[in-house]
């Protein structure tokens, strides 16, 4: 149960913030930001406060990068009676304010953000020093000390309208993160170079229909998709995690027909839609927290996808098998990335992100490391689209192949890779699914960095 605060712990709460407020003042001699958040009633911390209180830390780093502040202290504080930050900055006073005010003022939370800037003598600056009003009510708009001091709004009004806004806010900043970094994902994807049989950089490989343009326009059309899919995870989170799946798959066919009209008709992202589109709403049903957590989020995937196999292969005959996906199941049960999802991903967990890693770790770039990631990947999981251009059998001694290479030279050098890349197009061969997995790679990758 959530703790209710007294009176008497806010009031030392506020004590032992004022008393620390002037230890790092006189300790620095700079002025800082004392931020915590406004909640009413008597309970100060819960998963979803803490929520919006990190997004307004979030925030507030990005926007003092940008405007180049070093930060000469941070520390943080978690209680019971709230959440509390200090920041100590070389920077104006004011210049300060003024960031703080555009948080305030301009984010989807900002009424629910307390930012305090303190003078090196104790004087906190005021909104007027920069000609601007008095900060409006939760509620209905009005001047929020009025409406304070007339307790105009009941406890339980304010409750209620914050809880709407931490939800909606949190839910409206996970999704546009989401989305952000899946299509950063695709485009570091085509734009890893030289890529066997795969449009890149320097060619369209095995592909006589595609550029790297095409999937520039692709990626682009994709990010309503992947918000979309984060926000189906956020709404469903406390559902079995097959219903999130469920929800998602009428968006994936509507996301196909957003890439085939910015594409001209040209499929470059089919599979990534159906992967990447899964673990942006494996993020939607998971705190932010758990993001940096690759074998959680893969576990969350496995989850939604329970069943899918079964699902989607169970009923097929000779006379009703189409696809090349299908036949493949059929005659040799090869599951494809259906049978990847539901296993959670053990080819991007096993081979494609720890080689990626230690490309990284070894002082790699990440584009050379994530071309051996590429390389590992195709030896860790049955790259249907190879199938398709040739035969199970020439995918086979393909993946024989690549992985007596890696044994070799786990890292092969660029003009290994090229004499690949020429080979592979020669043949027709194109392996399109470990790139699609490449991209979950790379999500992952950027995940853990995120914060």
């Amino acid at each position: 149960m959530e703790h209710q605060v007294t009176l008497q712990e806010m009031l030392e709460a506020r004590e032992r913030r004022a008393f620390r407020q002037q230890e790092l003042l006189a300790a620095h001699r700079a002025p800082l930001i004392s931020f915590t958040m406004n909640i009413a009633g008597p309970v100060k911390d819960s998963p979803l406060i803490r929520e919006g209180f990190e997004l307004g830390l979030r925030l507030l780093r990005k926007r003092l990068a940008a405007a180049k502040i070093p930060v000469l202290h941070f520390e943080e504080i978690r209680a019971a009676a709230g959440n509390e930050a200090f920041y100590v900055l070389d920077a104006p006073l004011l210049r300060i304010k003024e960031i703080t005010c555009d948080l305030e003022d301009g984010s989807s939370l900002g009424r629910l953000f307390d930012m305090d800037v303190i003078a090196v003598d104790g004087r906190k600056a005021d909104r007027s020093e920069l000609g601007l009003g008095p900060r409006p009510c939760l509620i209905c708009g009005g001047p929020a000390r009025e409406c304070a001091r007339s307790r105009t709004h009941t406890v339980a009004e304010l409750q209620t309208e914050t809880d709407r806004r931490l939800r909606e806010g949190v839910c409206a900043a996970d999704a546009k993160d989401a989305a952000r970094l899946a299509c950063q994902a695709l485009l570091y994807e085509v734009g890893t170079t030289p890529k066997p049989g795969l449009v890149d950089r320097e060619n369209s490989g095995s592909h006589r229909d595609m550029d790297i343009f095409t999937f520039f326009s692709s990626s682009s059309a994709l990010w309503p998709y992947f918000e979309t899919c984060a926000r189906i995870g956020r709404e469903t989170a406390d559902d079995p995690a097959p219903e999130t799946f469920r929800r998602i798959r009428p968006a994936g066919r509507q996301a196909e027909a957003d890439m085939l009209a910015a594409t001209g008709g040209v499929n470059t992202h089919k599979g990534a839609i159906f992967s990447l589109g899964i673990l942006c709403a494996a993020m939607g049903r998971l705190p932010r927290s758990f993001w940096r957590s690759s074998d959680r989020l893969l576990k969350e995937c496995a989850a939604m996808a329970h069943g899918l196999v079964e699902q989607d292969f169970g009923g097929l005959t000779e006379e009703n098998a189409c696809t090349v996906g299908q036949k493949l199941y059929l005659r040799h049960g090869i599951t494809g990335i259906r049978g990847q999802v539901e296993a959670g991903f053990p080819a991007v967990s096993q081979a494609g992100l720890p080689t990626l890693k230690k490309g990284l770790s070894a002082g790699l770039s990440l584009n050379d490391a994530g071309c051996a990631a590429l390389l590992a990947l195709m030896t860790a999981a049955t790259d249907t689209n190879l199938i398709a251009r040739s035969s199970l059998e020439t995918q086979k001694q393909t993946v024989s192949r690549i992985r007596g290479l890696l044994e070799s030279q786990p890292f092969p050098d660029g003009e290994t890779l090229r004499r690949l890349d020429r080979e592979f197009t020669e043949d027709h061969l194109s392996p399109g699914g470990s790139a699609d997995l490449l991209a979950i790679c790379y999500l992952l990758y950027f995940l853990e960095r995120e914060e």
